[in-house]
């Protein structure tokens, strides 16, 4: 792998180890989905040989993903993710429009349906009255905002053992599960064989592939702070692999925990089966314990997204691309402050709002698009990729995402139509504030020599 060498005047210390890396990792995959969606996947496709295959496949599509974005990312080390790799890539204006869709739209939509998402499961576990518990949201995204404003090494460490913890408590559940003697392998069987009232075969495998694709989301933001990352020749590529490697055992793990425990003719729907899952572990007081591991669940993918996120409009308030205000880093901190600010506000207007689901439907074909370009720009990088996995992995994954957006097209095309409509509008906003970017200095990813480079607008 060829390497962008970090500049010597780069404002940002690398404080992240490979743990916080790849906690980052799985943590942003692993979030509410892991307690929905494996029920309604396995209800739908009606064989647990079935639902590992899906799984297993999404977890083969993910690595070749992962193998492409360790590799940009070795490259480019810097704050900013996709936006970096799609600069180098395409130029400035498929750049500058996946960062409006990335801080207009996709990060503050997924954060307040994140945190609107946990509400339910802290009314659980404290009794709060309703006019209280409409607060819940908003205090979770202020408080998260507060410990990544405060310093990486905090936000880190703190991003790093909520997700840790979350992978000992999925973990421990299966475990649970089977030394208790609740796990029942005559409930996994016939393994082969679908169950009677199953879907027809092709609608279940499209259907469940789609939440498979959903459920694994996230593991690309590592990406986004590779400039806060030690020694990221080594630690990136590891947190990408290794991330995407664990999510997967886990994915498969607690799905057939779940169906060991809960026979598939008696799962109901999603939110039902948490608490039926929840109940046959640990009797009445199962609906508490549930309700704490999905909580630890969601919370490890919020913070996760709320320290990735972010760099993106550092990178491109950096880049002269956005404005310069939240390209400045905290004097005490050496945080990008602003930004994290940004993202909490914007975050907060969607919440008051109430929109985010129909925001995160519209938007999620332009944010799939988003990712295989970015692997594409491997094949407009100056310095050729010299791997065992290319260019089959880069290949696959672009196909991968080809198809998916396909399969949402002929699902429901005018919200992924309208939604391509509302990032091109970025263009529009691009010009009237910003006009024709600047040309800007960056490193050669061979050589590590300042060329100027113009951006293609």
């Amino acid at each position: 792998m060829a390497l962008l060498e970090e500049s010597a005047n780069s404002e940002q210390p690398r404080r992240m180890g490979l743990f916080g890396t790849m906690a980052l990792v799985v943590g942003q995959s692993i979030a509410l989905g892991i307690f929905l969606t494996p029920a309604a996947m396995a209800k739908s496709l009606g064989s647990p040989l079935l639902l590992a295959t899906v799984w297993c496949g999404m977890g083969a599509f993910a690595l070749c993903g992962a193998l492409c974005y360790s590799e940009m990312a070795v490259r480019h080390p810097h704050a900013g993710g996709e936006y970096l790799y799609l600069r180098r890539g395409y130029g400035g204006r498929i750049a500058f429009l996946y960062g409006w869709m990335s801080a207009a739209v996709l990060d503050p939509g997924l954060a307040a349906a994140l945190a609107v998402g946990a509400t339910p499961y802290v009314r659980i576990l404290l009794p709060l009255s309703s006019p209280v518990a409409a607060w819940i949201p908003a205090i979770i995204l202020l408080a998260l905002a507060a410990v990544n404003y405060s310093g990486t090494r905090l936000s880190g460490r703190a991003m790093t053992a909520a997700n840790l913890l979350k992978i000992a408590v999925l973990f421990s559940l299966v475990a649970w599960a089977c030394v208790s003697g609740h796990a029942r392998t005559a409930n996994l069987l016939p393994i082969v064989h679908r169950r009677v009232g199953s879907e027809a075969i092709f609608p279940a495998i499209a259907g469940a592939t789609m939440s498979a694709f959903f459920s694994f989301g996230g593991w690309w933001e590592a990406g986004k702070v590779a400039g806060e990352v030690r020694n990221p020749r080594q630690n990136l590529p590891l947190a990408f692999t290794g991330g995407v490697v664990l999510v997967t055992v886990v994915y498969l793990l607690v799905s057939f925990a779940f169906l060991a425990v809960v026979p598939l003719a008696q799962i109901v729907s999603n939110t039902a089966f948490v608490a039926q899952f929840g109940e046959a572990l640990f009797g009445s007081a199962g609906s508490r314990v549930l309700s704490a591991c999905v909580l630890l669940s969601v919370l490890g993918g919020l913070m996760a997204l709320t320290m990735a996120a972010p760099r993106v409009y550092y990178a491109m308030a950096k880049d002269g691309a956005f404005f310069s205000f939240f390209g400045k880093l905290h004097p005490r901190f050496g945080t990008p402050a602003n930004a994290i600010l940004l993202h909490t506000s914007l975050a907060l207007v969607v919440l008051c709002f109430g929109a985010f689901d129909r925001i995160l439907a519209y938007i999620i074909f332009s944010a799939v698009l988003f990712l295989a370009l970015s692997v594409s720009s491997l094949f407009r990088g100056r310095a050729p990729v010299i791997a065992w996995w290319y260019p089959a992995a880069p290949i696959l994954f672009i196909g991968g995402c080809a198809i998916i957006d396909l399969m949402i097209l002929l699902h429901n095309p005018l919200p992924a139509l309208l939604g391509l409509a509302v990032v091109l509008c970025g263009d529009l906003f691009r010009r009237f504030f910003f006009g024709r970017l600047p040309a800007h200095v960056s490193a050669d990813p061979v050589h590590g020599s300042a060329l100027p480079e113009t951006l293609h607008l």
